[in-house]
Formats: C-alpha cells, sequence, structure tokens
C-alpha cells in the first residue's frame, strides 16, 4: 500500500473548506490589491522629493564646479572647490559676513522668544476685553508691507544713532504679532489651575512663568526659535538699507554683491549660497520634530 502524507497543522485548516479559511484568503487578496493601489501614491511622493531634493543637490555639486560647468548644468562634482572659496575670500569679507550674520540671528532669535512668549503670555493669562482690541491691531498691522514703515525706520534709527549697527537689524525684529499670536495660542492650552495653585504657594508672576511656563512650552519655543532665526538669517532688504559699510554687511548682502558686477563667478556664487543655507538647514533639522510639535500644539 502506498504512503499517504497527512496533512496535519495549519496544512490541514487550509485543505478544510471552512469559511474562515474563505475569509483569510479575501482578506490576502485584499492586503495585496490595497498595496497595489498605494505604488502610485509612492511614486508621486517618490518623484515630490526627488524634484524638492534636486535643487540642493545642484547647489552643492555646483559649488565644486568652475563657472562655466555651472553654466553647462554640469551635474557631477568638479575638483574647483578650493579654488572657489579662494576666489570667494580674496573679493569679499565672508568671515566678516558670517559673524555678522551669526550674531544678527542669535539675538534676534533670543530677545524675540523672551518678548513675544512674555507678550503672548500676559494676552492670555491677564485676558481682558482692552487686550482682545490691542490683538486684534497688532494682526492688522501685519497687513502693513515692511516697505511701508522703511523710511520711518530709517529715520528714527539715524536720529537715536543707531545707523550702521547691529541693532538697527536688531530691534525692529524682537517683536512679531505673528510669534506673539503664537506664544498665545499656546497659553490658551495651559491648565489655568496650576497658574491659581501656584500662586497658592507664594510664587510670584515672574517665577510662575520661568519655571512653569517656560519649561511647559518648550516645543512652542523651538518653533518660534526655528522661524526666527531663519527669517532674521535671511534678511536682505532692511540691513541692505541700514548696514552701508564693508564690515557690517551680512551673508544675503554678500551674495548680493557677487552678482552686482560685470562678470559673476557662479563657482564662488553657489558656494557662498551654500554657506549661507548651511545654518538654516542645521537649525531646522535639529529642531523639526519640536518643531511640528509647537505648531500643531498651537493651532490646538
Amino acid at each position: 500500500m502506498a504512503d499517504m502524507t497527512v496533512p496535519t497543522g495549519s496544512a490541514l485548516l487550509d485543505t478544510l473548506p471552512s469559511p474562515a479559511n474563505g475569509q483569510r484568503r479575501r482578506k490576502r487578496r485584499r492586503s495585496a490589491a490595497s498595496r497595489w493601489r498605494q505604488v502610485p501614491g509612492y511614486v508621486f511622493l517618490s518623484l515630490a522629493a526627488a524634484a524638492s531634493l534636486f535643487p540642493l543637490y545642484f547647489m552643492v555639486v555646483s559649488a565644486t564646479n568652475t563657472s562655466r560647468d555651472v553654466l553647462d548644468s554640469r551635474l557631477l562634482p568638479g575638483s574647483n572647490l578650493l579654488a572657489n572659496l579662494e576666489s570667494l575670500t580674496a573679493g569679499q569679507n565672508l568671515v566678516g559676513a558670517l559673524r555678522n550674520s551669526a550674531i544678527i540671528a542669535v539675538l534676534t532669535t533670543v530677545l524675540a522668544l523672551i518678548v513675544c512668549s512674555v507678550a503672548g503670555y500676559g494676552f492670555e493669562v491677564f485676558h481682558t476685553k482692552a487686550k482682545d482690541r490691542l490683538m486684534a491691531v497688532l494682526l492688522m498691522a501685519m497687513m502693513i508691507p515692511f516697505a511701508a514703515t522703511m523710511i520711518p525706520l530709517f529715520q528714527m534709527f539715524a536720529e537715536v544713532g543707531l545707523f550702521n549697527s547691529w541693532w538697527a537689524v536688531i530691534l525692529p525684529a524682537i517683536s512679531t504679532p505673528f510669534l506673539i499670536l503664537l506664544f498665545r495660542q499656546s497659553a490658551r492650552s495651559f491648565p489655568h489651575e496650576i497658574l491659581d495653585a501656584a500662586r497658592i504657594d507664594g510664587l510670584s508672576e515672574l517665577a510662575i512663568f520661568v519655571r512653569i511656563f517656560m519649561p511647559t512650552m518648550r516645543a512652542t519655543y523651538a518653533a518660534a526659535a526655528v522661524i526666527t532665526f531663519m527669517a532674521a538669517w535671511n534678511n536682505f532688504m532692511w540691513p541692505k538699507v541700514i548696514l552701508l559699510t564693508p564690515d557690517a554687511q551680512t551673508m544675503p548682502m554678500l551674495i548680493s554683491n557677487l552678482i552686482a558686477g560685470y562678470v559673476t563667478d557662479y563657482g564662488a556664487l553657489m558656494l557662498a549660497v551654500l554657506l549661507a543655507s548651511l545654518p538654516t538647514m542645521v537649525i531646522f533639522l535639529l529642531l523639526q520634530r519640536a518643531f511640528a510639535e509647537g505648531i500643531t500644539g498651537a493651532v490646538k
């Protein structure tokens, strides 16, 4: 008599025409069909990511190529990086521009976080109808273009002796309606019972703000820091107006000078753009998770 193999376990269950086995097979087919339906979405996202990253790749590659290679849209790295750096430093004060941009961006960020967080905290915790009307006025001020206030600002800083100084760039940016609104929305989600308990325990308003509010709102501070640092680092029009000496120029002003002549060295230009982009990219990559949490928390 021939040997017969008797299926056991899961194999035996698969051979039985039971409703459970049919349901299991239908689930597998639906799962496979669902995965195939997701393929166009993944393809589209991959193409969108490639299109977003291509300018960054071209900037990095162009920083290593000659000006002719950049104009010819060469997509492979070259060996002209040191020559581009030498050309850049020979005609421009690169170290001074990086130093000025860093000092202005850091001081603007720190002061803006302090001023706007205190203002947003005060608008919400010590809430009155008059403060709501004042907040409405601040939000309306966001619709006024900066070009309309540039001449009065110039005259004001010239009269007080801050012309051609870092503070002339920093002070107009340390209090913005957007950041005040961001901190106010975050303060709305803060439990007021904790504030009442802290007051009963004898903490002053300053201690409550520093020891309770600020640690709790770390994500909001991170989001505000990213927004403020990027805006201060990339600020061009106002520094171009108020900073006139070469020693006071920032990185956006330096890049503008590179394309102001009759002949443009595109290799050196792309290297300067790369160096100017690195700080903002590093800041965003370090704080991207807290940035997302701070923005969504403010909206809630």
